[in-house]
């Protein structure tokens, strides 16, 4: 097992997982699954009341970074007031798009997908799915938002509400 990948990340620090988006690592943990010792980043997710154990030496491999810098997050701030991106495949083909754009972990690809998806008040409705995966994307969005500049959700939320109003101005 390589040791040089666990000073990446220690206890309490904020990591963002590709599929459930920021998390806090609670604790470095050594387990015996299968009669191997493995040591283990336990990242607890508050929002979700959720736990999940990761393998050090998987930690990077699967996706599992630091929060994004403060220039990551303002270049995802620009991203949002940008031109939607409407492409005209198939919904099935969209929606696929969006998820893997959600799971990536990548702060810019969701930033992408809340411009897209965003609706003002004076455009058509959402269909159901197309706001479940805004609001998933919207959601991962505002909290690492917030995590980065270090304010709560309430903040985070506003400031990308005003990115996402002063593009439709």
């Amino acid at each position: 097992m390589s040791k040089t990948k666990k000073a990446e990340f220690r206890p309490n620090d904020y990591v963002v997982y590709p599929a459930h988006g920021v998390g806090q690592i609670v604790s470095i943990e050594e387990q015996e699954i299968a009669g191997i010792a493995l040591e283990l980043f336990v990242i607890s997710f508050e929002k979700d009341k959720m736990t999940l154990r990761v393998p050090t030496n998987k930690a990077t491999e699967i996706g599992m970074r630091s929060l994004s810098s403060p220039d990551v997050v303002s270049q995802a701030m620009k991203t949002l007031k940008g031109k939607a991106k409407v492409k005209r495949a198939m919904w099935s083909r969209r929606a696929q798009e969006y998820e893997q754009k959600i799971n990536s972990g990548d702060l810019i690809a969701i930033a992408e997908v809340v411009r897209d998806l965003h609706r003002t008040d004076d455009q058509r409705e959402q269909s159901y799915s197309e706001r479940q995966l805004y609001e998933a994307a919207l959601e991962r969005l505002t909290r690492e938002v917030a995590a980065v500049s270090g304010s709560d959700e309430t903040d985070a939320a506003k400031k990308v509400d005003e990115a996402l109003l002063s593009r439709a101005a």
